[in-house]
């Protein structure tokens, strides 16, 4: 077995990647979030503010802080403008994760890296194996209705992504998360089973 591996977990809007990676946080091992790390890039790298004003105007930002709703508003509903947003922050998040996983692995052997955008970004070589979370589009828009999102917002994000069909013939494990949090619970122990990694 290999010494040190990471493992991604990925999922369409709603899938429960974020609860999956949670039971590995609450198991002990270490955590990296993709999604933190590119809000901090954005709100934090004066280089990206930079760009990201000169692309999508001075109201990009309020107070210093980068205006998600704002740069949510415009980039789930035209994919040049999403991608234009992605070619600033990918790279950065790359690196930063490339940075961390060094540090961690002088401490752990394995690492768990949650990105919604494993495939749509070409992330799959920063990873020893990939868990796709997926669950059923009812299910995933009802978390997402009970969260406040509205629907309108949940079909643009998800338009976004690569559909599960196509994620599924390319990930290493699957899951299905249409059931409890104890469910999944036993999916993520199943897991570790397969990986022959104690918790």
């Amino acid at each position: 077995m290999k010494k040190n591996f990471s493992i991604g977990i990925t999922g369409s809007i709603g899938s429960g990647k974020s609860e999956f990676t949670k039971l590995a946080e609450q198991s002990g091992f270490p955590v990296i979030r993709a999604d933190d790390l590119s809000k901090k890039i954005l709100d934090t790298n004066p280089d990206v503010r930079k760009q990201v004003i000169k692309k999508f105007g001075n109201q990009a930002y309020i107070n210093n802080q980068s205006n998600n709703k704002y740069l949510a508003q415009i980039v789930f509903s035209n994919p040049i403008k999403l991608r234009e947003l992605e070619r600033i922050l990918h790279p950065l998040v790359i690196k930063e994760i490339e940075k961390q996983k060094k540090e961690i692995f002088k401490k752990s052997k394995i690492l768990f890296i949650e990105s919604a955008l494993i495939y749509e970004a070409d992330l799959e070589n920063l990873f020893d194996y990939v868990v796709l979370i997926t669950a059923s589009r009812e299910i995933r828009l009802k978390r997402k209705l009970m969260q406040g999102m509205t629907e309108e917002d949940f079909s643009k994000r998800e338009m976004n992504q690569i559909p599960d069909d196509e994620k599924k013939k390319r990930a290493d494990f699957i899951f299905l998360n249409d059931g409890s949090i104890s469910e999944l619970k036993s999916k993520f122990d199943l897991l570790l089973t397969l990986l022959s990694v104690k918790s």
